[in-house]
């Protein structure tokens, strides 16, 4: 099997199951595995409270492969936007800057521009992955949003005019396990038996770069 890395940040998980999927459309493919693990951990600066209190370490997997036509991946959805690069990013060690000053290797993060950022386009993310699928907001039965931090998700649910109970947070377990995040929080939404065959989920990310993804799928049986 062949094996290659995707680098989109948060939403590179999203990424890679996109890819996955036109793998196996394609015929190229008859199953791939998409993994989404991040060691956030080793690249935080403990002193800066606005990165060190949110993002932790984690890892999620799954098996692409075809199903019948009513369920599985309905639609997937990629943006990038470099403009907004310097608001979320991880620093490199660059004594050769023009400026001669060395930058640390840390996680970097303008939480106000980013929070700006992430409600806007969850929104217009979303929206766009239902009319590619050819759904609505009342067809979703459950809501996986990137495990970014509460005031973000919590935005997006009230925009998207969605209860409580139908939205996934693991952000208070997990932490923001940046690409891993998704994957974590729909095991979890599994394992409760808040998934069903037939409902109707809709996945939407954000992170560094700045990038973007969202996805509807239909869960299907085991």
């Amino acid at each position: 099997a062949g094996a290659f890395d995707l680098l989109a940040a948060c939403p590179g998980w999203l990424y890679a199951v996109g890819i996955a999927r036109g793998l196996v459309e394609s015929g190229q493919c008859k199953r791939v595995l998409s993994i989404g693990a991040e060691a956030l951990t080793k690249i935080i600066d403990w002193n800066d409270r606005s990165t060190a209190v949110l993002f932790g370490d984690g890892a999620g997997a799954v098996i692409i492969e075809a199903v019948p036509e009513q369920y599985g991946i309905k639609s997937v959805i990629m943006g990038a936007d470099g403009s907004g690069a310097d608001q979320l990013h991880k620093r490199a060690v660059a004594p050769c800057l023009p400026s001669g000053t060395p930058l640390s290797e840390t996680l970097y993060m303008n939480g106000r521009e980013v929070y700006k950022f992430a409600v806007r386009v969850m929104d217009t993310a979303t929206i766009e992955a239902l009319e590619k699928a050819g759904l609505t907001v009342d067809d979703i039965s459950l809501f996986v949003p990137h495990q970014a931090n509460l005031r973000i998700i919590e935005a997006a649910r009230e925009r998207l005019g969605l209860t409580r109970e139908r939205v996934v947070v693991t952000v208070d377990e997990y932490g923001n396990n940046s690409t891993a995040s998704i994957p974590l929080a729909l095991r979890d939404a599994v394992a409760d038996g808040r998934v069903n065959v037939g409902d109707n989920l809709l996945l939407v990310s954000f992170g560094a770069g700045l990038t973007w993804a969202s996805s509807v799928l239909t869960w299907g049986p085991a």
